[in-house]
């Protein structure tokens, strides 16, 4: 969007009066959001006299999410810096007003080693000489402080306790650590709402044991809580993760009465791949109807940053281009189904806000019963590290979707 002319330019390369642009990086036209970028520094100057900046990307991306300009991102992994010039033009990457890269592709990628502020320049040439067309407002790159990365605890709360490693379906001798399932309750609960909760981590890594003290927080606030391990790849493709995913369910279907869960109450939820398995239980029939079980077991759906269309993933769901339209989401949505809650935040991983758009409105258009969260404040790991903390925006909405209320 452009607004009033910038008063920030550099005095070599002035344009004319009435030329440079500030384009905000809002998270939509209502004037809070406005209001916000400006004040966060989330914007580009432009010289639209000389081209339309239309186009222009600046961003840092690792291991926690996507950051653009203005954000304080925490350095984990590897962070690198990526730029994108709308067209042909050299782009320089400066650290504290020091210049340590440029390219004169349109796409030029940056490994950051050290902290500091980040800002791009894109320059275009005009007959003999370079003029400044592009600058952006910094990144700063940040040391995370060991409190930052530091997981929580997993010690339960008194008043809860957990069952653990249950064997909830029996296959090869080699997948029997990934056949099990914890489940936390608070003590002496009968009749719970229970959520059967799907661990993410890209199909690839994760387990039931790390997550103990997302169990806690949610039997602290009356749920009984069910979290199973599936296998993994890449030593299993799909549909190994969604079948486990199926069985896990049945036996909570079959058997949490017997640690006080309701089975006429159960709420699934998953973040990120864990988010694409609910979705597609919920919606594609064919998983639960191998139990004997239909989508009406299910009393809603917590996707949280989650997957929702995998047909470019050929590494974990094969070469058959069908089988991958049928284990997307999207291509399930239709009216009868339960009800969804899909959450996606601010720094997540680059496809996934948009993935989550698509697939609420599909699912709106199709007539079904979805709400679209957006969290502010959070990158793809932190929101769920976070989600045992008291006042965290994403536990509060899975309570309310759970308990109703405003």
């Amino acid at each position: 969007m452009r607004l009033l002319p910038a008063a920030w330019q550099p005095a070599d390369s002035r344009p004319p009066a009435g030329r440079l642009s500030v384009v905000v990086l809002a998270q939509e036209l209502a004037e809070e959001e406005v209001r916000n970028a400006l004040r966060e520094g989330r914007v580009f100057f432009a010289d639209t006299g000389l081209r339309s900046p239309g186009g222009f990307l600046f961003h840092a991306t690792n291991n926690l999410g996507v950051f653009e300009a203005g954000d304080s991102v925490p350095m984990a992994s590897t962070t690198r810096l990526v730029m994108q010039a709308p067209s042909a033009a050299r782009v320089k990457l400066f650290r504290n007003e020091e210049m340590v890269g440029e390219s004169t592709e349109e796409r030029y990628t940056f490994t950051a080693k050290e902290p500091g502020a980040y800002r791009a320049e894109v320059w275009l040439s005009t007959g003999e000489k370079e003029q400044l067309w592009i600058a952006s407002s910094t990144i700063r790159l940040e040391t995370p402080s060991p409190e930052a990365t530091r997981l929580p605890s997993q010690q339960l709360s008194d008043g809860v306790v957990a069952h653990r490693d249950i064997t909830y379906r029996e296959g090869r001798p080699e997948d029997a650590a990934k056949h099990k399932l914890n489940v936390i309750v608070p003590k002496d609960g009968t009749r719970l709402p229970v959520l059967f909760f799907v661990h993410g981590g890209a199909w690839r890594s994760g387990d039931r044991s790390l997550y103990f003290a997302l169990g806690n927080r949610f039997a602290r606030d009356g749920l009984a809580v069910v979290v199973p391990s599936y296998r993994l790849s890449p030593a299993n493709q799909h549909p190994a993760h969604i079948e486990d995913v199926a069985a896990a369910f049945a036996w909570t279907r079959a058997n949490i009465a017997a640690y006080g869960g309701d089975p006429d109450r159960i709420y699934i939820a998953g973040h990120s791949a864990g988010g694409h398995l609910v979705s597609l239980l919920a919606l594609n029939q064919e998983h639960l109807s191998a139990h004997g079980l239909n989508s009406s077991a299910i009393r809603g759906v917590m996707t949280l940053s989650g997957v929702y269309e995998v047909s470019s993933l050929v590494n974990i769901f094969g070469e058959d281009q069908e089988v991958r339209r049928q284990a997307s989401p999207l291509h399930h949505v239709k009216k009868s189904t339960p009800p969804f809650l899909v959450t996606y935040c601010q720094w997540d991983y680059a496809t996934l806000p948009a993935q989550a758009k698509t697939f609420h409105a599909a699912m709106l258009k199709a007539g079904a019963n979805s709400k679209l969260v957006y969290v502010a404040g959070e990158n793809h790991i932190s929101e769920i590290v976070n989600v045992v903390k008291p006042d965290d925006p994403t536990a509060k909405a899975m309570l309310r979707f759970i308990f109703g209320g405003d």
